[in-house]
């Protein structure tokens, strides 16, 4: 079945705001053995969106809409769909009874506008919004199946897993489509390109190169008929990409994250985490904490990005004066001195050139990591781009290294 998303309204082409339903539906798609084909962005306009949705009527099975079901005068995806179909919008009673309860219960007064959401078209039922006022519509008629969601990712998202999912996991084929992500650091794009030149160039299992910016994503795409034989597939092809590349420029799988996988470490082996960061200016200790239960073993991180601020946290002021802010005996005093000062088991500082400039004859991009605890670490890193780039790339390379003295259970 061939598939396309829309996603309605006239903030995203404004880049008022960023549309992650796409993205999220184009995920949730594949296990279903459903192709998408294209993801379509209009606005709240009753003559482009209608012709959207003509468009995507007359080359696809399924069409799942996103936005646009809203009270307002701008809220008009009923209303194109209608147009579409050629059919009647009526008020129906129960959306309506259902619709003023909701508002009852929280002891508002219903606008009558609101009675928008709850009318319908002979060919739709209706899908209830269990975080919202919105019903969305399960639309059947001609072979094709068109799905209108909420705009609201958390309201959209909720729809989806109770309401359509089932819906069309009833529906879809027999084909079974999967993919398994290897996350890498280390080798340039074109080394990989070279080292997995054959590999690209397979029909089944598919495989892409993409470059993210925690490493190059390979992605392994598979389609069969049975779940056993996709994954199949991927696992022979994933081992034939390991063996192309070497399984040290792999750090995780799929949904994993550098954090993530620091914090599991770093919890399994009972140990704690302190940082003291001068040209990332706070992203890793940020990065870190994004970790839901972070606090557990981390314990705190000091922004030292001026030299007096280093001397505060208890870096020697004849160590600066001697080597410089931006150094490597510098990088290894932040980490001893925020491990004392954190009584943390381990310390990691950064210094380094962000950049537009240099700092002491030191070119942009040059960072120094150091790990301060049972075997100290120091790694010497030039990183390319601006300097928020240059900032991410030494977030990055920080929980990548740490990562790997982790996994040494000689040194931990």
């Amino acid at each position: 079945m061939k598939a396309e998303i829309i996603s309605i309204g006239t903030e995203l082409l404004l880049g008022e705001i960023t549309d992650t339903n796409a993205p999220y539906l184009a995920s949730q798609l594949p296990p279903l053995g459903i192709d998408l084909y294209w993801i379509s962005t209009v606005g709240d306009n009753l003559e482009r969106l209608p012709e959207v949705l003509r468009r995507a009527w007359e080359r696809c099975d399924i069409i799942l809409t996103t936005g646009g079901l809203g009270p307002t005068e701008a809220d008009i995806t009923r209303q194109a769909i209608a147009m579409l179909v050629g059919e009647e919008m009526k008020l129906d009673a129960v959306l309506e009874g259902e619709v003023r309860e909701l508002f009852a219960r929280r002891g508002i007064t219903m606008p009558l506008s609101n009675l928008k959401q709850a009318v319908l078209i002979p060919s739709a039922r209706a899908l209830h919004n269990m975080q919202g006022t919105a019903p969305g519509w399960w639309v059947e008629k001609a072979g094709r199946v068109l799905v209108a969601m909420p705009g609201p990712p958390y309201e959209m998202k909720r729809m989806w897993e109770d309401e359509v999912l089932p819906m069309l996991q009833e529906r879809a084929g027999a084909a079974i489509i999967f993919s398994r992500t290897l996350k890498t650091l280390g080798l340039a794009e074109a080394v990989m390109n070279e080292r997995l030149k054959t590999h690209l160039q397979a029909a089944n299992p598919t495989l892409g190169i993409y470059v993210r910016t925690d490493g190059i994503h390979l992605r392994i795409t598979a389609k069969a008929e049975t779940k056993a034989e996709a994954h199949e597939l991927v696992a022979r092809r994933e081992m034939e990409v390991r063996q192309a590349i070497g399984d040290d420029y792999i750090w995780g799988l799929d949904s994993e994250t550098l954090p993530g996988l620091v914090g599991r470490l770093l919890v399994s082996r009972s140990l704690t985490l302190a940082t003291m960061e001068s040209c990332t200016g706070g992203l890793l200790a940020s990065t870190i904490t994004d970790t839901p239960g972070s606090s557990s073993y981390f314990k705190g991180g000091v922004v030292s990005y001026a030299a007096e601020a280093k001397a505060i946290a208890g870096v020697d002021r004849q160590l600066l004066e001697r080597f410089g802010t931006v150094s490597p005996e510098t990088a290894d005093a932040l980490a001893q001195a925020v491990r004392s000062l954190m009584k943390a088991d381990i310390g990691v500082g950064i210094t380094g050139v962000a950049g537009p400039t240099s700092i002491e004859d030191k070119p942009v991009g040059t960072v120094y990591i150091a790990i301060a605890g049972p075997k100290p670490r120091m790694f010497y890193h030039c990183l390319p781009g601006n300097r928020e780039q240059v900032k991410h790339r030494a977030t990055v390379a920080a929980l990548n290294e740490l990562r790997k003295a982790l996994l040494e259970e000689t040194a931990y």
